[in-house]
């Protein structure tokens, strides 16, 4: 069979090759630009705080680029495949190629199956990369840019219930019954939900039960009157593990994480159809630069002098960006209750990778 797909090894080396390096090229290209207006807009925020400089700056490159890379991976395998078929169409070498027996799926296949390799190599570094730089740049974010989170388990805006009261933090470390929080607010209420009292605290810590406040300072709505006070214990009925899976950002976690999390709110009566569609799109997801030389080979065949490469190749690029138009608002839909998750986020793939087995049918034809 691989005889069949890859008759010529030093063609399919060749066309191996020239797809490779245009996505490193594009990738690059992409990312460099990305990253530089991203850090325009955010670099008075990072040296707004007191002691950052050109060292922050770096820290927040480092952190940013893997988001990008992630993100522009598949656009950058679209633009290679056109980048790819563009001049071997217009030099007339696909031409060559079917002229020597090879059909349209042999042409392909090298690289199909180079993107097959690029989505495991995608799939791992989203797995051991990715979402350790997004955990800790939105707790980053959320510190407004002071002191830099070591700790992967750093969880950002927390917002927890507590009766007709309210439990908020800026931020949670730790496991178990080892959890820290700091910029911590209290807000007591009376049943109709008006605040009655505030009370705010650089930390807390488990008491079981309860959360202890370090150095808290309460505030009276009726009396207009602020109190420090030397201690204080609230939020008796809220435990590690409700804060713990209040805040569970998928972006952030690996997929096996994932997968213990939606387990655990499932057992807490918790609804978690947005969180399966992410669960499931971190495996789909990847699977999208598979799906792009399918979608852009339009631009490798036909006839470069009938005057339709270009048209060719507007098809190939709206096709896939129609992908992903498609793929997000399928996750939205599936967010919202309208499909359930695995259909939301593999329906996009199966009707895209049809729709492109269908063009290339009817190419070999």
């Amino acid at each position: 069979m691989l005889a069949d797909l890859f008759p010529s090894p030093t063609l399919g080396r060749y066309l191996a090759k020239l797809f490779v390096t245009r996505i490193i090229g594009v990738l690059f290209l992409l990312v460099i630009v990305l990253q530089m207006l991203d850090l325009l807009s955010e670099s008075g925020k990072i040296l707004a705080w007191k002691g950052n400089g050109e060292p922050e700056l770096w820290h927040y490159v480092t952190l940013r680029i893997p988001q990008l890379i992630a993100r522009f991976l598949p656009y950058a395998v679209l633009l290679a495949t056109l980048f790819t078929f563009w001049p071997l169409n217009h030099n007339s070498e696909i031409i060559a190629m079917r002229a020597a027996g090879l059909s349209a799926h042999q042409i392909l296949a090298p690289l199909l199956l180079s993107a097959v390799a690029l989505s495991v190599a995608s799939f791992g570094f989203n797995e051991r990369v990715v979402t350790r730089a997004s955990a800790t740049l939105k707790a980053w974010e959320a510190a407004k840019y002071g002191p830099i989170p070591t700790d992967p388990s750093v969880r950002a805006n927390i917002y927890l219930p507590d009766g007709p009261n309210i439990l908020a933090a800026g931020s949670m470390t730790g496991e178990g019954t080892n959890v820290t929080m700091t910029d911590v607010t209290w807000y007591r209420r009376d049943a109709a939900g008006m605040v009655l009292e505030q009370v705010r605290s650089p930390a807390a810590r488990y008491a079981g039960p309860g959360w202890l406040l370090t150095d808290p300072v309460r505030f009276d709505v009726a009396a207009t009157a602020q109190t420090k006070l030397p201690g204080m214990v609230v939020a008796q009925a809220v435990t590690p593990t409700q804060v713990v899976i209040a805040k569970v950002d998928p972006d952030r976690e690996s997929l096996f994480q994932l997968g213990r999390s939606i387990e655990t709110l499932k057992a807490s009566g918790r609804r978690t159809s947005e969180l399966e569609g992410k669960w499931w799109h971190k495996l789909s997801g990847p699977l999208s630069a598979l799906l792009m030389p399918l979608l852009g080979s339009v631009a490798a065949f036909g006839l470069a002098r009938s005057g339709q490469l270009l048209v060719r190749a507007v098809v190939g690029m709206a096709l896939g960006f129609a992908y992903f138009v498609v793929d997000n608002a399928a996750l939205a839909m599936g967010n919202f209750g309208g499909y359930p998750p695995l259909i939301a986020a593999w329906a996009p793939f199966l009707l895209f990778a049809l729709l492109g087995a269908t063009v290339l049918v009817r190419t070999e034809e």
